[in-house]
């Protein structure tokens, strides 16, 4: 698996970060090819969706993020093998999928427009994502989405959240999780202290 390259904008963060996570994790040595958005305006249409991120292995290209992340969490052991884990674990990861969806769709948007979409968000798609997951975390014993232990669907959870909670997206209350799921900060905590990513991010000097 030397010959691996991710492809994915210069940002920590985005579809891209719980896959460069989990690969580091499980010690596989990828390319990480991080693009500016015009570059990725020069080579999308070389992409079999005109989107990133995209994979290569072996020299073919492959898409969607998930599946990347199921697919090396398998060879990092953190991805569930018993079928009713591993369903658990995908229902998180499509749920914050969801909810990358909706915030996309205001991107571009400003002023009053703006405010009142993200307004209607925060009301709606967003609080029920929290209590959702609020409910499935309890479900699951308190501690790990999904069989018992730290998976990719924790990655995926703490980097959106930590992203919507951070005060870089107009008009989110970085208080949000407080308000509706206090039991998620402690969540939070929990993932950003494991030590494959720690040790992520400490590779990368942040």
């Amino acid at each position: 698996m030397d010959n691996t390259k991710l492809t994915y904008f210069d940002i920590d963060g985005g579809r891209a970060e719980p896959t460069r996570i989990v690969m580091s994790i499980a010690g596989i040595k990828f390319d990480d090819h991080r693009v500016s958005f015009p570059e990725f305006g020069e080579m999308r249409e070389s992409t079999p969706l005109n989107a990133v991120p995209v994979v290569a292995i072996e020299g073919v290209t492959y898409t969607q993020s998930n599946a990347m992340n199921r697919y090396f969490g398998k060879q990092a052991g953190l991805y569930p093998s018993d079928p009713w884990q591993a369903f658990l674990c995908d229902e998180v990861l499509e749920i914050i999928e969801d909810m990358t969806i909706v915030l996309a769709r205001t991107f571009g948007m400003e002023g009053d427009e703006l405010k009142q979409a993200r307004d209607k968000l925060v009301s709606g798609p967003f609080t029920r994502c929290l209590r959702t997951l609020d409910k499935r975390l309890e479900a699951a014993g308190g501690e790990w989405f999904a069989d018992q232990k730290f998976s990719v669907a924790d990655i995926k959870v703490y980097l959106w959240f930590k992203r919507l909670m951070s005060g870089g997206i107009d008009h989110v209350p970085t208080d949000l999780m407080e308000q509706i799921a206090p039991r998620l900060v402690q969540y939070m905590e929990r993932v950003a202290a494991q030590p494959g990513l720690v040790a992520y991010y400490e590779g990368r000097g942040n």
